[in-house]
């Protein structure tokens, strides 16, 4: 166990942390059913520890019908029976820290499933009943009550509000899901709501894991009166996003995660625009982080890349809260896929079917972002399967696809299902080594997907995966990367530089040609084979100044 791993060694590990995304269902199947499980991962913590990694933060594990990837949520106090049981979730979790890897758990607050119980008594019971005030429960326009309630646009494309049918068949009221209808919206104005989630974090904390991932951070608050989206809203005056009075939720979480001997993490999923409203979320008493979503939509494009991380800069400064770095996770389309196209940036808006892409290209590059995420200070994220360089899988058979940004886009968005592709462990058999029953995985593994297996990039030292390993291994050996130095350094148009600390540098070309590297004592790590000592294009190096 290295020294920076050893749980209770630091008050606030997490402020240089690396922290590895693992979607359950896709990372390895125990059981040989085709679903991921919790075992499979417990199975493979070796292979996290050799990786170096701090802490684990796991996509929703709990009881769902999987309506949209386990956020969905039918109860929080147990584990879903395809990934486990609870015991299993514990034991998980006490084996991990054993290797000095910590454990964060989603939390999904502002919407629940309607296979909840809470839910299924507010549609079982009449317009009006208390049981339906857990909700937002609203009577339709018009004089039928068949009009929306609101023209609210969910974050999945199309309608926020679906009727309900009363017994006898007549139809009912509406309720709200930003989402899909499987997710209603909580109203966290009813004191059981919040008293609910205030007990599953202790629950949760109470088991030993370290923190909350926090879906959708910023939505839970809604306008009472529920107005119309204007075309324009001040800030704070959005009806359903990012309400002042949804900061009061954060601070009483700060105060149950700060009350452990080792205080809990919180780390909010914060989609704004806006970094004065986003630094909000990060005040002392609120969130100890949030995810930098501005740095992974970037194109790979040195002004871009450069005025992101500068602007992350300026907003933390405002805080004491480290910024974090993540070139994808389980909503976006994979690095290596996404910087090989035309357009390198990322919206969901522009997904679509077709795109082209240049694998190999995609490939260097993604080499190269690794490196510079890795040198930058602050939290780093890695999301399973980026270590091994897997490209999206874009040609999934016909009938695949389980997603609802999918379906609810008419077919026009490929949805989320081509980066949550399960695993390559092994080159060869049925799944790649994902189980060892040859059960088809859930989701399937295209042909070829055993060329980026974990156990060929084992014995490959130019790999994706001996590169992360060499990127965290230094991250944690070499003082000026564990420290919050940065400063740029002097670079020619199409090359960022800085320094971190007194005596390293990271440069990073993102042109097409070789490029002299500026006066150093050694090249720690490089992204691909230096050209004559020269750095090549869509490459990076860390050298030793």
């Amino acid at each position: 166990m290295h020294e920076s791993q050893q749980p209770g060694a630091a008050p606030e590990w997490w402020r240089n942390a690396v922290i590895y995304q693992v979607y359950p269902r896709s990372f390895a199947d125990a059981d040989g059913d085709g679903t991921g499980d919790l075992a499979g991962v417990r199975e493979r913590l070796p292979y996290l520890a050799a990786l170096g990694v701090d802490a684990l933060w796991f996509t929703p594990w709990y009881r769902s019908p999987q309506a949209d990837g386990g956020y969905d949520v039918a109860d929080y106090r147990e584990i879903d029976p395809a990934f486990g049981t609870l015991a299993d979730a514990e034991a998980l979790i006490a084996a991990a820290l054993a290797l000095g890897i910590r454990t964060i758990v989603d939390v999904v607050p502002n919407h629940i499933s309607a296979q909840h119980p809470w839910f299924q008594e507010a549609l079982a019971a009449a317009p009006g009943d208390p049981a339906r005030d857990r909700f937002w429960f609203r009577d339709g326009k018009g004089e039928h009550g068949d009009g929306l309630p609101t023209n609210w646009v969910s974050s999945f494309a199309g309608e926020t509000w679906t009727r309900t049918t009363g017994p006898d068949g007549t139809p009912g009221q509406w309720y709200l899901h930003l989402f899909t209808p499987e997710q209603p919206d909580l109203n966290w104005n009813h004191p059981d709501v919040a008293a609910e989630h205030e007990a599953v974090l202790r629950f949760w904390y109470d088991r030993g894991v370290a923190g909350v991932r926090i879906d959708s951070a910023a939505m839970l608050a809604k306008d009472p009166d529920l107005p119309d989206l204007a075309e324009h809203h001040g800030p704070g005056e959005h009806p359903h996003n990012d309400r002042d009075e949804v900061h009061d939720v954060y601070r009483r979480w700060r105060k149950i995660a700060d009350s452990y001997d080792e205080p809990r993490l919180l780390v909010g999923e914060v989609w704004l625009e806006d970094t004065e409203r986003f630094v909000r979320y990060l005040r002392d008493d609120e969130m100890h982080t949030a995810f930098n979503f501005d740095f992974m939509s970037r194109p790979w494009e040195a002004g871009a890349i450069r005025d992101s991380i500068a602007s992350t800069f300026a907003a933390h400064a405002a805080v004491t809260a480290p910024p974090t770095w993540v070139l994808s996770n389980h909503d976006v389309t994979r690095p290596v896929t996404r910087y090989g196209r035309e357009d390198s940036s990322f919206s969901f808006a522009a997904k679509r079917f077709g795109t082209p892409t240049d694998l190999a290209l995609g490939a260097r590059r993604a080499r190269a972002a690794a490196l510079l995420t890795a040198a930058l200070p602050g939290v780093l994220y890695i999301y399973q399967g980026d270590e091994l360089g897997l490209p999206e899988v874009e040609d999934l058979p016909e009938g695949a696809r389980e997603d609802p940004m999918h379906f609810r886009s008419g077919g026009v968005d490929p949805g989320r299902d081509g980066c949550r592709v399960p695993l390559p462990w092994t080159p060869d058999g049925p799944t790649y080594g994902f189980n060892t029953t040859g059960t088809p995985a859930w989701m399937p593994q295209p042909a070829g997907w055993g060329a980026h297996a974990a156990a060929l990039q084992e014995a490959d030292p130019d790999s994706f995966l001996h590169l992360y390993r060499a990127a965290i291994r230094l991250r944690r050996t070499e003082p000026a990367l564990r420290g919050p130095d940065f400063a740029w350094a002097d670079a020619a148009p199409g090359v960022l530089a800085f320094t971190r600390g007194a005596d390293l540098q990271c440069v990073v070309n993102f042109g097409d040609d070789p490029i002299d590297l500026p006066a150093h004592k050694g090249v720690l790590l490089a992204s691909a084979p230096l050209d004559g000592g020269r750095l090549p294009g869509d490459a990076a190096a860390w050298l030793r100044v």
